[in-house]
């Protein structure tokens, strides 16, 4: 089972936050591959109500050691007062897309 590889999935309050924060992920090396899906509607408590807004979603790719860095950097970049940072294990994948994955950030 595969386990030394996440999918981050980070929302932002726009495409172009999304790219910005993609940008400086991909240029340090701490993701392979960031997806931009412009537009998800997000339904979710916030300060005691039940809210909702149109925002960006980034899935990003990279190795569970260097979560601690990524949420760090996010959180700097990041216009909301608490980002949504979650990343969740990968369990299997292509043997090829993971050589691929370590040699975009670095083997563990």
């Amino acid at each position: 089972m595969e386990t030394s590889k996440v999918v981050i999935l980070i929302t932002t309050a726009t495409e172009e936050e999304a790219r910005s924060i993609a940008g400086l992920l991909l240029e340090k090396r701490k993701a392979a591959c960031v997806n931009i899906v412009p537009v998800v509607e997000s339904l979710f408590w916030w300060q005691g109500k039940l809210d909702s807004d149109r925002e960006s979603l980034m899935i990003v790719k990279s190795r569970a050691s260097l979560l601690p860095e990524i949420i760090e950097m996010v959180k700097k970049a990041h216009s909301y007062e608490v980002p949504e940072i979650i990343a969740l294990p990968v369990i299997g994948a292509s043997e090829d897309y993971l050589k691929w994955l370590d040699s975009e950030v670095g083997v563990d």
